[in-house]
């Protein structure tokens, strides 16, 4: 009996340690269509972003201001306060999930009286007649017992659970990483677009203070007889015109100082007063290396997160195999009663029971089930696929809207130097009258296009290395817990 034993158990771990289902691995390169390069680089160095250069990138930008919004979002953010909550969510599901390999044991203890009421005997009563005695007895009971239940993994079926709730656990890691540098990403675009607003502001207000010049110019030359009315006319609707372009800009400043507020966990308004002071547009980093594109695999949370869901999927088609297969499970159970505390010990029963369980008919539902989680791992690594190449195409239009915001920023500086001087000329020759207003309108229209587009162009080259940083998944490298 003991040799017995000891073969049956040997075959049972060899049984166990086969598990159901095809083993995951991760796909290659090739097979999610990752090119060797990428078609455009910033550089001529095509080295990788080392993960300190990825995880505070906003640092480079060099605003002191945006460094500690991006602190405070970071603890406070509600996007990211429920991402973290849902990862509390699988880490306890892989509990759940590992609970299955143990057995399960339960206890129950009872204790208590019975009541009994009834009559027994009989006699006589003065009169002859029988009459019955009342009898009323009460008597203690208790027992105690324990049950417990083990289900032997034969074929891997809550091996491969566990390896779906463990990839489910890294990939809503992977999750949080990814809402966290997108909410980082979400507040430097604010945050240059309110910088914008602010400048935009102030190009007005000093346009507006020339505009006034001009006008007064017009209507003194207007009261001098040295001209008609309708330089007076123009130089008023000019002014107009700029003076209602004020409380756009200062609607778009408050909506992104607003957003600015929630996304650093705090209602509009107080939060974000220190802003509301007038600050420089950030000056964008220079030299921005993009490695190659096989380092998406590794920087990307998406990605990564994403691979994870097809590992997932990938293990659970053992669930579901497993389900085909014979299950087998012992039980037992301990338990003794008695009519005193004392003697509970006296007489202790029990027994311990195997059961095998094999489904003989189901009308198909357990092999649809194994087709349907084929399927369904078809769809993650489809997915999977699409997050790598999306990721490889934020990262191509990046860098070209990078390099056109800086070919426009230069060429503007260029078309702002030469529209200011032309402006200022313009300005002193109708003043002493050697030209007309409409000269000096249209030099004072174009020097405020171009100092609009000038600004325009400086936040976009801020904000192309922004969505470059992001396309590299810069952002997580240093997150507390962070999935491997």
């Amino acid at each position: 009996m003991r040799y017995h034993v000891v073969l049956t158990l040997g075959a049972i771990t060899a049984l166990s340690a086969c598990a159901a289902g095809p083993n995951y691995h991760a796909p290659k390169t090739a097979s999610l269509g990752v090119p060797a390069t990428y078609y455009e680089q910033p550089s001529p160095s095509i080295a990788a972003q080392s993960d300190a250069d990825l995880a505070q990138w906003w640092t480079r930008l060099g605003d002191s201001a945006l460094d500690a919004l991006i602190q405070k979002a970071i603890a406070n953010n509600l996007d990211i306060a429920q991402a973290q909550a849902r990862l509390r969510q699988a880490r306890e599901a892989l509990v759940q999930a590992n609970a299955a390999f143990l057995p399960q044991v339960s206890a129950t203890g009872s204790g208590g009286k019975n009541y009994r009421s009834g009559t027994s005997g009989f006699q006589l009563d003065s009169n002859g007649n029988v009459i019955g005695s009342s009898s009323n007895s009460w008597s203690s009971a208790y027992s105690v017992g324990a049950d417990a239940s083990w289900e032997i993994d034969l074929f891997g079926g809550i091996r491969r659970s566990s390896e779906a709730a463990r990839a489910d656990l890294a990939g809503s890691g992977f999750d949080l990483a990814a809402t966290r540098t997108a909410i980082i990403a979400e507040l430097v675009t604010n945050y240059v677009q309110a910088r914008l607003g602010q400048e935009q502001l102030r190009i007005a207000r000093e346009t507006l203070a020339n505009q006034q010049d001009n006008y007064d110019i017009a209507r003194w030359r207007l009261e001098a007889g040295l001209v008609s009315s309708l330089d007076q006319e123009q130089a008023r609707a000019q002014l107009a015109q700029t003076s209602a372009t004020v409380p756009q800009l200062e609607t778009s400043v408050k909506a992104a100082l607003n957003r600015i507020a929630v996304l650093t966990g705090e209602a509009p308004g107080e939060a974000t007063r220190s802003l509301e002071q007038p600050k420089a547009i950030p000056v964008a980093a220079e030299n921005v290396a993009i490695g190659i594109p096989a380092d998406t695999l590794r920087q990307r949370p998406d990605v990564r997160a994403a691979e994870r869901t097809l590992a997932a999927a990938t293990s659970r088609i053992g669930v579901a195999q497993a389900a085909l297969y014979p299950s087998l499970s012992i039980s037992g159970n301990i338990g003794t009663s008695s009519t005193a505390f004392r003697d509970l010990t006296d007489i202790v029963t029990g027994g311990v029971f195997g059961r095998i369980a094999q489904t003989i008919f189901d009308g198909g539902r357990l092999r649809a089930q194994v087709r349907s989680q084929r399927a369904a791992t078809d769809a993650a690594f489809a997915a999977y696929k699409g997050t790598v190449l999306t990721s490889i195409e934020d990262v191509e239009n990046a860098v070209n809207a990078l390099k056109a915001a800086r070919e426009r920023a230069t060429q503007l500086g260029i078309a702002y130097e030469a529209s200011n001087n032309s402006a200022i000329l313009a300005r002193s020759q109708y003043q002493a009258g050697l030209t007309d207003f409409q000269t000096l309108l249209t030099a004072e229209q174009t020097l405020l296009s171009a100092r609009n587009s000038l600004a325009g162009a400086q936040s976009d080259e801020v904000l192309a290395v922004s969505q470059l940083y992001s396309a590299l998944g810069g952002g997580w490298q240093t997150m507390d817990g962070r999935p491997q």
